[in-house]
């Protein structure tokens, strides 16, 4: 998963990290429980952002400061060996490759505000807009990111997945033998990220996780 704290969050790093953090309990908790991907639905997800609002709360309330400090989005993509799920609260995005077709997707579009760079956040009043989506096939291959490449890595005009940059993108990560994290594509990826082409295309933050399965 990926969060990414509000540029005018006086904690929004804070924010991101309790965003991640909260929602990883409850999942492994959902998924200890015997809980199945099929079966979260628009109730249960509201309960896991009710628990990271109350988490950011009770932080914002030791420190003085309000929820609005730690304004942060969220892209989560849950998957098994059948199926995936999307939650969506805000820009940033994660794209998908479909096993058997090999075609890359959006399954949920960055949400961008009627004014430049607003969003929507998980402390939104009274309560956040989120999306989730149910891909009822194996996948792959995928990319999570924040909104810091979106124009980078999406066909906005088409508001498509290019295939062939993604291909390229996760070749790295899909010919590696190990399992988990890799410490030298890590290393290979932040430079990318930290390169100047990259970087002559933006100046925001640049998260970015991807992952391939056999």
């Amino acid at each position: 998963m990926v969060s990414d704290g509000a540029g005018s969050a006086q904690k929004a790093a804070s924010g991101a990290n309790i965003v991640c953090m909260e929602l990883h309990r409850r999942i492994a908790a959902y998924l200890r429980s015997g809980g199945e991907l099929q079966s979260i639905d628009k109730e249960c997800v509201a309960d896991w952002i009710d628990s990271i609002r109350d988490k950011i709360g009770l932080v914002a309330n030791a420190a003085a400061l309000r929820p609005r400090d730690y304004a942060a989005t969220l892209v989560a993509l849950l998957a098994d060996k059948e199926r995936a799920v999307v939650v969506h609260i805000g820009d940033g995005a994660t794209t998908v490759r479909d096993r058997e077709t090999k075609e890359w997707s959006v399954p949920s579009w960055p949400f961008h505000g009627e004014y430049a760079s607003t969003t929507r956040f998980v402390i939104d009043d009274p309560h956040p807009q989120f999306a989730i989506v149910h891909i009822d096939s194996a996948i792959d291959r995928f990319a999570i990111f924040s909104d810091g490449v979106e124009n980078l890595f999406l066909d906005q005009r088409k508001r498509c997945a290019p295939a062939p940059f993604f291909e390229r993108l996760l070749q790295p990560v899909s010919s590696w033998q190990g399992h988990g994290r890799s410490r030298k594509l890590s290393a290979q990826l932040r430079n990318y990220l930290d390169g100047e082409t990259v970087c002559a295309e933006t100046d925001d933050d640049k998260s970015l996780i991807l992952g391939a399965r056999p």
